[in-house]
Order: structure tokens, then sequence, then C-alpha cells
């Protein structure tokens, strides 16, 4: 708010809420996390078993996956590629929005807008239904009673021999909060890129698409999330698209708002 009274209105300043927007997201997505044990107290951990054994006839997609294809010991070179889709999702929702800045620049508003929405919602969720991945569960023993259910987490085994000495810094830095898995802001977000760069051509649409269902394969198939926190996270942005339109005329009056209150800062 302070951003946009004291700069003036153009591209300059739309960036620059966005990028703080995203910090202000990333505290507040790191910040359950400050006290580890606590956050694995309030952890919700079996409703997302339950309803994953449900979807998956009677065995976790994951642990399906996992058995089909998977040989112990081993990443292969499709897995390999599932993990670097898994990897890139930290720079795909803002360089779909980079995009639409530089071929549509009038759409970025609202692409933006719609955009963090769904991660600001998701850190709402984070903090009021803290719940564990697929991968947590099985380090916890919580995948099945009476036997051990393993699942590998391929990213883990990949990144250091892919990064070396880098991965312990980087894994620290972007794995901030291991307890925030509904809705899966990974999928969410690349969904709601699929539809961003659609509105802007059939080209950029189909590379958006076809980086959602590949990432939203990865995110199952090396145990990071439950299929439930994909559906959860394609709810998400199919709500906030659907009440984009009616939230927009109060945005603008919002909007407008500040620059008439900058403007008389302006002239005084």
């Amino acid at each position: 708010m302070a951003l946009s009274v004291v700069a003036p209105p153009g591209k300059v300043r739309q960036v620059a809420v966005s990028a703080l927007n995203m910090w202000a997201y990333i505290a507040a997505y790191e910040m359950p996390h400050d006290q580890p044990e606590r956050l694995a107290r309030r952890a919700r951990v079996r409703y997302p078993i339950v309803a994953d054994r449900l979807l998956g006839l009677g065995v976790l997609p994951t642990v399906r996956l996992q058995r089909a294809f998977s040989a112990p010991g081993k990443v292969n070179r499709f897995e390999r590629l599932l993990v670097f889709s898994h990897w890139i999702w930290f720079f795909t929702p803002h360089g779909a929005l980079a995009y639409i800045l530089l071929r549509r620049g009038d759409r970025f508003p609202a692409a933006a807008a719609r955009m963090y929405t769904v991660f600001d919602l998701g850190a709402i969720f984070y903090w009021a239904i803290p719940t564990a991945p697929p991968w947590w569960a099985a380090a916890e023993g919580r995948l099945d009673e009476g036997r051990e259910v393993e699942i590998r987490r391929m990213m883990i085994e990949y990144g250091p021999v892919f990064w070396g000495d880098l991965w312990q810094p980087l894994y620290s830095f972007l794995g901030g909060n291991p307890l925030a898995a509904m809705p899966s802001l990974h999928f969410a977000t690349s969904l709601m890129g699929a539809h961003l760069l659609s509105e802007v051509g059939p080209v950029s649409g189909a590379v958006g698409w076809g980086y959602a269902g590949m990432l939203g394969l990865a995110l199952v198939y090396l145990g990071e999330h439950y299929l439930v926190d994909l559906l959860a996270g394609a709810l998400l942005t199919e709500t906030v698209r659907a009440a984009a339109p009616g939230v927009a005329p109060l945005a603008r009056r919002l909007v407008g708002q500040i620059d008439a209150v900058r403007a008389r800062l302006s002239e005084g």
C-alpha cells in the first residue's frame, strides 16, 4: 500500500508490488516452521492418506507409481526429468507473468492479481491446517498401521549428485516449511499460469498446459504431494478464476483511491 502511494502508476510499480507480495508470501509460508516441533504436533497426517487411498483404489497413487516404474537405488532419466520439472517451478509462475508483461502488458495487472491471490490464499491454509506430504508421513512411519511403506524422495537422492556442494544451501533456502502440502501451490500456480498463458496465445498456452501436466505427475510420482493435494490446488485456482470478475471492480476502485491519495500528496 505504501509503495503504491509513493510510486507513480506504471509497469515498475506493478512489478514492485508483485515482488513485495511474494516476499510477504515467503515470510508467511516459512513462519510456522520457526517452531518445528510445535508445527509437527499440529500437522494433519491422516486425512490425505485416507483420501488418496480412495482415489488410488486402495493404494496410494505415489506408492503405485513408484512400485511400477522405480528401481531402488537408481534415479532414471525420466525420473530426473520429473525432478527438474519440480525444481524449475520456483521460476515458472513468475516467468509466466514476465512473459505476459512483455507480450501483453495491459493484461499484467489482472494476471498478477490472480496468480498472487492463489499464493496468498494458500498461505492461509498452511497456517490453519498444516498438512504432511507423503514423503514426511513415510519417514515418520505414519503411512500404514502394522507395516512400513517406503516412499523414495528422489529429489533428495538426485539433488547432491547434480548440484554438488550447492545442494544443501539451496535446499535449506527453498525448503522452508515441509508441512505445507495442502493445497499444492506447486500445482495450483502452474495451473493458473497455464490459464493466463492461454489468454495470450495458443502456443504459450500449450507450453503452460504441458508444464502443468508434467509437474502434476512429478509431484505425485516423487512423493512431494498426495493426489488430493493437487485436486485441492486445482479447486483453489478455479475458485480464484471464478471470483475474479466480481472482485475486479472493487480492486480497481481501491487502486483509484490510492492514486488519488498520491496525487494529493504530490500537490502538497
